[in-house]
């Protein structure tokens, strides 16, 4: 079945696969607002660049390097995903980033003001769906589709 899949219509599947993943990244945010962390938002970059290279890939006549650039962008997201995946599950320390840097002050005004602000750590999971957290389902979804786009890639003749 694998075999006969048009490289165009993959193209255009992971395109609005890609969209619908942002768009309900989106509405996790601001409908139910679960407030990302900071690598929830990096996460969100493989995603913007993938719907860029599908739009490019469905276009333009050399399928192959696209579809190169896509196995990079979800191995990239994969990555990114997996660290954070290890962040919740105490595999990995959090990087600088995602911990306040306002708290190790000692004036009473930063460190009230950095209180009320809801910044959550990378540590901690605010939202899950059927018990995985966001950086699971994203790991599992790039870690599917590199996969897959590598199958492809190497049975695509170049077009």
């Amino acid at each position: 079945m694998l075999k006969n899949l048009d490289i165009k219509f993959y193209f255009l599947f992971i395109f609005f696969f890609s969209l619908s993943i942002l768009i309900g990244a989106l509405i996790i945010e601001y409908i139910y607002g679960a407030d990302p962390c900071k690598l929830c938002i990096y996460e969100r970059i493989p995603y913007l660049l993938s719907i860029f290279v599908c739009f490019c890939g469905y276009y333009f006549k050399n399928k192959k390097i696209f579809l190169f650039f896509l196995i990079m962008i979800f191995i990239g997201s994969a990555i990114l995903s997996g660290y954070h995946f290890g962040i919740e599950k105490d595999i990995f320390t959090e990087f600088s980033g995602c911990i306040s840097e306002e708290i190790k002050s000692l004036d009473k005004d930063k460190i009230l003001n950095s209180l009320q602000q809801t910044n959550y750590g990378c540590k901690n999971v605010n939202f899950r769906i059927l018990g995985f957290s966001l950086a699971t389902i994203n790991f599992i979804i790039s870690f599917v589709i590199t996969l897959l786009s590598i199958y492809i890639f190497k049975n695509e003749k170049n077009r």
